[in-house]
């Protein structure tokens, strides 16, 4: 791809986020586009949104639970951009309409003290950085049809970071732990919608340690020049399966003695 395709492409999922409507799958477009051309259009998108006065409060760690990587035939995470207003109160209600199609995913998340980075970053670095854990839900939501209407084919992982790592929203509990109150291995949520459980899982999903999704995290951002800056959030992966969220939804992450986090959709 061309930096005038990756342009092209992230204006075309703007609009979509805008206008509501989805795109086809940018794979389709551009067979040719591999992972570096991914996130060079999700960078556009980060630097339209900054010009619109948005500003960066986070980020997002995608696909590190084992069965989502065979599902996509890839062995390593990927992440998206948190921006501010992406941040929702915990127990509120999504306006209708805010979305196109949102799901949700329960997380361990870290807010960061300290700025953290580089290609060397270790599990100590993290634990040293990190203010505090808290229970958390991601908002999941995608600009791009999840199935092609002509073929049949699904979402293929570029397609999946072009679009910012299908990141739309974060949920934190009201709880904030120590890094190490806890082993996050064990921390688990039980996963309800409208008080039907529908998904549980343990931390030790996303790469047996969440810790080493951020370390993860630190070391990819050194490739492109960037770091984890003081106060962001960073949503560690869901150690659960999407959870589908139509109107009328209400759904409750209960993590147990971690804490809760809490979102409905009108």
């Amino acid at each position: 791809m061309t930096p005038d395709d990756h342009a092209k492409a992230a204006l075309d999922l703007l609009a979509a986020e805008d206008n509501g409507t989805q795109i086809g799958l940018l794979t389709k477009r551009f067979p040719e586009m591999g992972m570096d051309d991914a996130y060079a259009i999700q960078n556009a998108i980060y630097q339209a949104k900054l010009k619109q006065g948005r500003s960066v409060i986070g980020w997002k760690i995608g696909l590190t639970s084992r069965a989502m990587q065979y599902a996509l035939n890839i062995d390593i995470p990927d992440s998206g951009i948190l921006f501010d207003d992406m941040a929702f109160v915990h127990g509120s209600t999504i306006p209708k309409g805010r979305f196109i199609q949102p799901r949700i995913e329960a997380e361990i998340a870290f807010v960061m003290k300290d700025a953290i980075g580089g290609a060397e970053v270790t599990r100590s670095d993290v634990l040293a950085a990190t203010d505090f854990v808290a229970p958390s839900i991601e908002i999941l939501d995608t600009r791009i049809n999840r199935v092609d209407a002509e073929t049949g084919e699904t979402r293929k992982v570029f397609d999946t970071i072009s679009d910012n790592a299908a990141n739309a929203g974060v949920v934190l509990g009201v709880e904030q732990h120590a890094v190490d109150a806890f082993d996050l291995r064990w921390v688990g949520a039980i996963t309800s919608s409208n008080g039907e459980v529908e998904e549980t899982g343990l931390g030790a999903g996303v790469l047996n340690d969440p810790v080493e999704s951020v370390v993860w995290l630190a070391r990819r951002m050194a490739q492109y020049g960037q770091r984890i800056e003081p106060g962001q959030i960073i949503l560690s992966g869901s150690f659960i399966r999407p959870v589908e969220c139509p109107p009328g939804t209400h759904i409750v992450a209960d993590f147990g003695p971690f804490g809760s986090a809490e979102v409905a959709f009108a």
